[in-house]
């Protein structure tokens, strides 16, 4: 939010600015970042086979000459133009000299190609905060469409949580009244992250909310979701659901699965996992989803949750795993959900430690009150 906000400010001082960034303690741990984002962006997966074992100077060298490239070719034309002039003229430096009977002027070209470069950075910078400034305007419209994160429903206790790897994400997690004694409680993600995913989520929660209360068949309400995301959504891009069903004052859960992780229920003598679902949202429009039912007893939970929890990453790439979230989940009977929840994401983030966070990390726990 500094960065945000600190444009705006009139009153703020650029050397106040400078020293304040110098003075962070993390400042060559966001350099190191800074440089490593582009080598993922630019370099495909091919590539980066080809540094591993190379000589690290071949490598290095190797490697920015081909960033260098991938960055050109985004570049506009006009940039593209302006971008190689300023090369030109700043290695092809040499001073020209005008003179006439009472006037001599002196011109360097390196001023000039420095200056074409550094227009071509200031066009750069202007798209990417007009991205930046859409895409901030995007995460508060995801924010207000995220539910409590603890809604209240009697007979039991909720912990709804999720938050985005990048500015705006492509998980769902939402709370649905439906009528005066059940509610929905829905966890979905969307393939692949970022604006894309985060419009697609968007419909897919609109969706879902709309046909809620008209289906008192899960798996018909599911063959629906399909059929509609299978007809309006991009090809080759799915999502996986959970959607489970709450009702007022009971233990039953029902709930259908469409492609997700099968959910976690915690009970005393251990931990299950429920039955794998049926296709993820919009694979095939004739995928048919079966509806799977539980109950809970008092200090039972049922936890859901999003791969950016089991597939979260640490630096040295090892994944934080099920087995993990099964320990926490088991020595955490009979606390409640909030704190069962918060030390989950708290240890996903002491796991992963320095490492770029790269998927949304979306959870629910779902406890049958005392």
């Amino acid at each position: 939010m500094t960065s945000k906000h600190a444009g705006r400010n009139p009153e703020q001082k650029v050397f106040e600015t400078l020293k304040s960034d110098i003075q962070r303690g993390d400042l060559l741990d966001s350099i190191r970042r800074e440089i490593l984002e582009p080598r993922e962006l630019l370099l495909d997966e091919q590539r980066r086979k080809q540094l591993e074992g190379m000589n690290p100077i071949k490598g290095w060298l190797l490697s920015s000459w081909w960033m260098l490239k991938g960055m050109f070719f985004r570049l506009t034309p006009a940039r593209r133009i302006l971008f190689v002039a300023g090369l030109l003229l700043l290695f092809a430096s040499r001073t020209v000299v005008y003179q006439n009977e009472n006037i001599q002027l002196n011109s360097n070209t390196n001023l000039l190609g420095v200056l074409c470069i550094v227009l071509v950075l200031m066009l750069e910078l202007k798209d990417k905060l007009v991205a930046r400034e859409e895409l901030e305007a995007g995460r508060v419209v995801q924010d207000a469409l995220q539910p409590e994160r603890s809604p209240h429903l009697p007979g039991w206790n909720l912990w709804l949580f999720t938050r985005s790897a990048n500015e705006v994400g492509g998980d769902l997690v939402d709370f649905i009244r439906i009528g005066d004694e059940k509610a929905g409680v829905v966890l979905g993600d969307v393939a692949g992250k970022g604006l894309r995913a985060a419009l697609l989520m968007a419909k897919l929660q609109a969706t879902v909310r709309a046909l809620a209360e008209d289906f008192t068949s899960l798996s018909e309400l599911a063959s629906k979701l399909n059929r509609i995301f299978c007809r309006d959504s991009l090809k080759n891009i799915f999502a996986s659901m959970v959607y489970i069903e709450l009702t007022s004052g009971t233990g039953r859960i029902r709930l259908v699965n469409a492609g997700h992780f099968p959910p976690l229920v915690v009970r005393s003598g251990g931990i299950e996992s429920l039955a794998k679902g049926g296709a993820a949202l919009g694979l095939t429009s004739s995928a048919e989803y079966l509806e799977q039912e539980t109950t809970l007893a008092a200090g039972d939970l049922l936890c859901a949750y999003s791969d950016g929890v089991s597939e979260a990453q640490n630096v040295p790439g090892d994944f934080f795993g099920e087995q993990r979230i099964r320990e926490i989940l088991q020595r955490n009977i009979g606390k409640p959900v909030d704190m069962t929840g918060t030390e989950l994401v708290n240890v996903v983030d002491r796991f992963v430690g320095e490492a770029k966070r790269r998927d949304d990390l979306t959870l629910v726990i779902i406890g049958r009150a005392r």
